[in-house]
């Protein structure tokens, strides 16, 4: 992928401006409110909308006024000398503005469905870190890691859109195929979240079969809910398909305004090495690497959480199932065969070989 024309850095740059100046008025807001609430899932709230109030301004560019900062320090507006981006809308940008307002809807329904946007309601990860460490510690990661870099990642992971805005043309038949994928992936990730949800449901013996989505309503056991975690469905297949179609999203998003700038020419230093060279051919594709980097820490995270609470169970699913890929997990499957494990494994991971496991550990601990 080669990275985009030198020429046009400093007019990206002032586009910039105000999208940044919005990203330091939430990271404060959001890091204050943790504080007054002692509640620090303020960031996961606006999850939901940030990513697509920075793909609008970009993407909706001509509607703002062109003039310089003023006392309207939150009011949207195109800086003097990036006039020229404002003359005419970028089909692709607008593209990429439609998939990202269906993206939103499916992440804030989801999101008002576990009970996130009540404002005294917080991520489980964040209580068991507080648990964890010290207090002083949790409010370092509190400042640094959920409040800024959070924030900061929310603007980033929206920045392709802005290459689309600053270099307008005619839609290609390579976006019709990202646009694609990219709604398959969206309804992807609203059935695992369905699924996971349905699951819940049954667990706690509220499970209605009429109250759940088509592609949710699955054969649960007895065996599932003794279980303690999902394995049904798409979870069959990765223990984190919705994660797996997050990242997978943002990375279409991502390619989308790359594509058509693929050759390019770009000045290259004669003294540059190659692999200087090739890291700065990175760059483009840091918005959905960062965002993957930040998913795979997050999920050691939540596996470990998982782990403690279902040690035999979930060792199982590990082995046999991949965590993101979907396409992996075949060949779990048949390295265990080749190991003779796989009866075991697929026993604990889909049967009652789990609850019947963790309750032998648990009267030889006592």
């Amino acid at each position: 992928m080669s990275p985009l024309p030198m020429s046009n850095h400093q007019d990206l740059n002032s586009l910039l401006e105000y999208p940044l100046k919005l990203c330091a008025a939430t990271t404060l807001t959001t890091y204050v409110l943790s504080i007054v609430t002692g509640n620090v899932s303020q960031v996961d709230r606006v999850w939901t909308f940030m990513p697509t109030i920075y793909t609008a301004y970009w993407a909706l560019l001509p509607l703002w006024p062109q003039n310089t900062a003023t006392w309207r320090y939150l009011a949207p507006y195109v800086p003097e000398e990036s006039s020229h981006f404002a003359r005419d809308f970028s089909p692709r940008a607008l593209l990429m503005l439609g998939l990202t307002v269906l993206w939103m809807f499916r992440l804030s329904y989801n999101t008002w469905r576990r009970g996130l946007f009540r404002l005294n309601d917080e991520d489980y990860r964040w209580v068991v870190l507080r648990n964890k460490i010290p207090p002083w510690l949790f409010q370092i990661v509190n400042l640094t890691f959920i409040a800024a870099i959070q924030n900061a990642l929310l603007l980033l992971i929206a920045t392709p859109a802005l290459i689309a805005a600053t270099h307008p043309s005619p839609l290609a038949f390579s976006d019709g195929v990202l646009a694609a994928i990219a709604l398959g992936l969206i309804a992807f990730e609203f059935t695992a979240d369905n699924q996971q949800y349905a699951y819940h449901a049954w667990k706690q013996g509220t499970y209605d079969v009429r109250a759940h989505w088509p592609g949710a309503r699955l054969a649960w056991t007895k065996a599932d809910a003794a279980r303690g975690f999902c394995t049904r469905g798409l979870w069959s297949w990765s223990r984190h398909p919705n994660f797996f179609a997050e990242q997978s999203i943002w990375g279409v998003l991502n390619l989308i305004p790359l594509i058509p700038l693929r050759g390019t020419p770009v000045p290259v230093s004669a003294d540059e090495s190659a692999l200087s060279e090739a890291l700065r051919a990175l760059v483009p594709l840091s918005p959905s690497l960062a965002l993957c980097l930040l998913f795979i820490s997050s999920t050691r995270f939540t596996e470990a959480i998982s782990a403690s609470k279902y040690p035999r169970g979930y060792a199982a699913y590990r082995e046999r199932v991949a965590m993101f890929v979907p396409m992996l997990t075949p060949v779990w499957g048949a390295l265990l065969t080749l190991m003779g494990r796989r009866r075991e494994v697929d026993e604990l991971v889909w049967g009652m070989g789990a609850r019947e496991a963790e309750a032998k550990d648990r009267a030889k601990a006592e």
